[in-house]
């Protein structure tokens, strides 16, 4: 009795062994069977990954499955009649439809293509050339490293488009100015606005004077980034918020004081 027990502790492993060995034997050859030549005309051209996913998925899945089976024990009887019942009633759907998935995969993969196609003759230059300089950009930054190549980026940055920038502002700065004051005097029209206006414009007149000095301040340090703020003209602004008649004139301390 103790020599069938011994001889049946020493089967065991040794067929855990022989299951494992059998289960890679068989994953490397599905593996093999997805690189075998006859199987190239099926790789698709953007949806491969896809593909092949889907394939090493199914190849552990099996694997997992065989291995259970193997290792089932008593219930290994029931384990296969279930199996064989599954593949009589499934098999003939299965040999159907198995090329169906492929065939859908293929199908998307052809419209990527065809979209790909078209947007490459519709793209303009400028978005090719934004990619291209993209692609210089990051093999820069594999060569010399992230800061400097940041360094590079900011300077011609600021090197091109601070006078654009400046001229922009100086362009458009009246016609806001302009906008501002329309608003501003329809927002007078309304009932109880005025009353509102004096509490809300000295705190924002407060704190806009402290915004100009900080960016003032960010100016006088050396800091590239004020060259890019604008100053908020309150001295432009209170000047004709008075001169339309109904504006509270802004102290520097934030006080309201109404125009008699």
């Amino acid at each position: 009795m103790e020599k069938i027990l011994v001889d049946a502790d020493f089967k065991q492993p040794v067929e855990a062994e022989s299951t494992m060995k059998s289960t890679v034997e068989s994953n490397h050859k599905q593996i093999e069977a997805i690189s075998n030549p006859e199987n190239i005309q099926k790789k698709l051209k953007y949806l491969d990954v896809i593909q092949v996913v889907s394939i090493y998925t199914v190849v552990c899945v099996s694997s997992i499955y065989e291995y259970a089976k193997e290792n089932s024990g008593p219930l290994k009887p029931g384990v296969q009649t279930v199996e064989e019942t599954v593949k009589t009633v499934i098999g003939p759907v299965y040999d159907k439809f198995r090329d169906v998935p492929f065939e859908l995969l293929k199908f998307v993969d052809c419209k990527v293509d065809k979209s790909l196609s078209q947007l490459e003759r519709h793209v303009p230059f400028m978005v090719k050339q934004a990619s291209s300089q993209a692609r210089t950009v990051a093999s820069e930054v594999q060569r010399v490293g992230v800061v400097d190549v940041a360094k590079s980026i900011t300077r011609d940055i600021y090197t091109k488009y601070k006078l654009t920038a400046k001229e922009m502002y100086d362009k458009y700065e009246p016609v806001a100015e302009q906008y501002v004051v329309f608003a501003w005097r329809s927002l007078n029209r309304l009932p109880f606005f005025p009353q509102v206006a004096q509490v809300v414009l000295p705190t924002t007149a407060y704190w806009s004077e402290k915004y100009n000095q900080v960016v003032q301040h960010f100016g006088e340090n050396g800091y590239v980034v004020a060259a890019y703020l604008p100053l908020i003209p309150i001295n432009r602004i209170t000047k004709v918020f008075i001169d339309d008649g109904r504006a509270p004139v802004v102290s520097s301390n934030g006080e309201s004081v109404q125009r008699q």
